[in-house]
């Protein structure tokens, strides 16, 4: 599994282009599934597993990794199929989402595949709201290759904070955010959640788009009718990794376009920061976020309505 990821600099190749490299794997059945090689940090064998008194029902133990002690959960549970037994010859992928660590029991691994955000779609309405997919996806064969929403499946096992602390609330430069317009851009509804528990707690108005192709035409729509959209809205707070659309080709359109290229564009993502910030400046993005950090997202609207001081 050595080669199975690739540096970061070629990665950041992809940014802008509108493209993204998936690992395709198996749980406990033939379906094959995925997950953005950007969170992926290695895969492995794995190693010896501690066992935990009253873990979640879906974290299998404990492994220790280059210095790290890392939570290993069933994803096959936990996406509500067939568990995986945890076995010494067991494969793991190891990932970073929102600054923390961990490691997903898996069946095996299939191959990384390279494709443009324009082939991936949303899950089909069918699927209800209890389904842990942020998009699908096919092969040539016409496979089926279902994306997991791993926001959802972390959020379930341990719950993300939304509350603002006291003190910063108390900010008196903050009232001046109440009834200003955002958008937010984001394919996971757990990710929208915590954006809208969070930024209620500043009385703002919130558009939601679930991609970033419905959020460039929402904004065109605005500015066709001849709106000052600086005026309009106070930012854009968008996910990197969505279908038809990502997050950094969303800025960049922004970019280019007159009426659009002045707005305040806020790249809120759980990949990790180590790659992301070659990837805010080539697009031309105003800050960047890890999720879910419901300080330091207030601390950001902040500073906007400081930048719009007198």
């Amino acid at each position: 599994m050595a080669g199975v990821l690739d540096t970061v600099n070629s990665r950041t190749r992809l940014v802008g282009e509108n493209r993204l490299e998936i690992l395709l794997f198996q749980l406990s059945g033939p379906q094959l599934f995925a997950l953005n090689v950007f969170k992926i940090r290695e895969v492995l064998t794995l190693p010896a597993l501690t066992q935990m008194p009253q873990r979640h029902p879906h974290v299998a133990g404990v492994i220790h990794l280059r210095g790290q002690t890392i939570p290993v959960i069933d994803l096959s549970g936990a996406i509500g199929l067939q568990p995986i037994e945890a076995k010494r010859d067991s494969t793991i992928i190891v990932t970073e989402y929102n600054l923390s660590v961990q490691a997903f029991l898996v069946g095996s691994v299939d191959r990384i595949m390279n494709l443009n955000w324009d082939t991936v779609q949303p899950p089909p309405k069918g699927a209800g709201r209890a389904h842990y997919l942020t998009a699908i996806t096919r092969l040539e064969n016409m496979r089926l290759v279902e994306i997991i929403d791993v926001e959802k499946v972390l959020a379930e096992i341990v719950p993300f904070n939304t509350r603002v602390s006291e003190a910063l609330l108390e900010d008196p430069l903050l009232s001046k955010a109440h009834g200003r317009e955002v958008l937010l851009v984001d394919d996971s509804p757990t990710g929208i959640n915590q954006l809208r528990d969070t930024l209620s707690q500043l009385q703002l108005t919130m558009h939601v788009a679930t991609d970033g192709l419905k959020a460039l035409r929402m904004l065109q729509a605005w500015a066709d009718t001849g709106e000052d959209m600086n005026q309009r809205l106070l930012m854009v707070i968008t996910d990197a990794e969505m279908p038809e659309m990502d997050g950094y080709r969303l800025t960049a359109e922004i970019r280019k376009d007159p009426r659009l290229k002045d707005l305040f564009v806020v790249l809120h993502t759980s990949l990790s920061g180590n790659f992301n910030k070659a990837m805010v400046e080539k697009v031309g993005c105003d800050g960047f976020l890890s999720k879910f950090q419901p300080d330091q997202l207030v601390e950001t609207v902040r500073a906007r309505l400081q930048l719009l001081e007198p």
